[in-house]
């Protein structure tokens, strides 16, 4: 009997720090700052919608869901091979899960509750958005900055990106990385709002990738 509960104890504890070694650094995340100013010499890609999404991973006890949502709309101006200025819209009734099958009751069931006023309020928030407030250099990575807004809340988040430039296209990608939801007024089981979950909770930590694939104007 003890040596059944030393192998359940060392399991558990393998799960949950292989758990926490798969999550990404959290994005820094500060008030919201003055956007960017397009500069005359820069140059315009429009957001290419069918090339461009965001992958998302949300994380409980028992384990992760992950999925996509698609942008709506958007433009970035580059100089020197930076984005000086940029915004783009988040399609939040694009909310893609992917981890359960499409075709499986569970799928719509998540998918409708992260529409739902318990999460994003879909129906009255359609959209989120991030526009740029700049860019700048720190240990060898270019780190983006931005004011997110969800809802009715925004802050302003700084990641790593890489930007790569065709001749008529552009492509920025950035690491995963995660936001906390809590900062955005998201509540439904977050321990920083409630205290008797349990082992209910939903972790506050949203994990995010960012493809964004543009044309030049």
């Amino acid at each position: 009997m003890k040596l059944n509960f030393l192998k359940f104890f060392a399991l558990v504890t393998i799960i949950t720090f292989s758990s926490c070694g798969d999550k990404a650094k959290e994005a820094d995340t500060t008030k919201a700052k003055d956007a960017a100013v397009a500069a005359t010499s820069s140059i315009s890609y429009v957001v290419d919608i069918d090339k461009s999404m965001i992958e998302w991973k949300g994380f409980k006890p028992t384990g992760t869901h992950n999925g996509t949502i698609a942008l709506s709309g958007g433009k970035l101006n580059i100089s020197d091979g930076a984005v000086k200025y940029g915004k783009f819209a988040i399609d939040m009734a694009s909310i893609v899960v992917s981890d359960i099958p499409a075709e499986e009751e569970g799928n719509a069931k998540l998918t409708g509750h992260l529409m739902s006023a318990d999460f994003f309020n879909v129906e009255s928030h359609p959209n989120a958005k991030f526009e740029v407030t700049g860019t700048e250099t720190t240990d060898g990575k270019s780190m983006l900055s931005g004011n997110l807004t969800i809802k009715e809340t925004t802050n302003n988040i700084s990641f790593p990106v890489t930007v790569s430039i065709n001749e008529d296209s552009m492509t920025l990608t950035s690491e995963a990385f995660t936001i906390d939801r809590s900062k955005w007024n998201i509540k439904y089981g977050s321990k920083s709002f409630f205290d008797d979950l349990g082992d209910k909770f939903i972790n506050d930590d949203m994990e995010l990738k960012i493809t964004v694939t543009a044309n030049k104007a």
